[in-house]
């Protein structure tokens, strides 16, 4: 999924397999209620909300959805470094109806964003290594004026089999096939999560275990 050379329909190929996948796997409920818990704490107001390395925008597409039903607005913003992804989340949100903007940013290298109450990151931080995990948390610290959420994969045997079995009985992607026990052995631990959002600066950040083989990083500015 990483590879620029990566050929368009394959990649929107595995776009639409990983949507599928985060639909199964609960992705965009693990990030709701602390975002449903903002969206009341601020009103009237507005929360400004971005994801972070957004993909194929499956993921702020369905807590749009969510805010919806549930009489709550969000401003939801997505960013992604691949035009390709960006392209797919654009058609989706569209398709929807959901007035969601999606942008490019390089997550890692790309200047400074401000303005956003709440900055999410899903399943992008097992594609870092130590550092740049510690950089990439960081940067969202950075960019959250209230609240940094992180939803990523725990390394595991039994997330193991389960992203061998998830990626052969969900999707015919090739790329999902491979990416996916791949990602599941270069994940962190929710207790090495927690130690990085520490030694990041993120002072008082929780980690808490969420199915199905799963972690959610909440960090809230004093």
């Amino acid at each position: 999924m990483d590879q620029p050379d990566l050929n368009a329909d394959r990649h929107t190929e595995a776009l639409r397999a990983l949507a599928r996948i985060n639909f199964f796997s609960h992705s965009a409920g693990i990030l709701w209620p602390d975002l449903a818990e903002l969206a009341r704490t601020m009103a009237p107001h507005v929360p400004r909300v971005l994801d972070v390395a957004t993909g194929g925008g499956d993921v702020p597409i369905r807590l749009w959805r969510r805010a919806r039903r549930a009489g709550l607005d969000l401003h939801l913003e997505g960013c992604d470094i691949s035009p390709v992804a960006l392209e797919y989340a654009r058609t989706r949100a569209a398709a929807a109806g959901a007035p969601i903007r999606f942008f490019e940013y390089d997550a890692r290298l790309g200047p400074a964003l401000t303005g956003y109450d709440a900055v999410l990151c899903s399943l992008f931080l097992h594609h870092q290594n130590e550092a740049q995990a510690l950089t990439l948390l960081r940067r969202l610290a950075d960019m959250a004026d209230r609240l940094v959420l992180v939803n990523d994969l725990e390394r595991g045997w039994i997330g193991l089999l389960a992203a061998y079995l998830a990626a052969y009985l969900l999707t015919t992607s090739p790329v999902v096939r491979i990416d996916g026990p791949r990602s599941v052995k270069a994940a962190f631990t929710a207790a090495e999560a927690r130690e990085l959002a520490e030694r990041a600066g993120l002072c008082g950040a929780q980690v808490v275990r969420r199915w199905p083989f799963r972690w959610l990083l909440t960090w809230r500015r004093p």
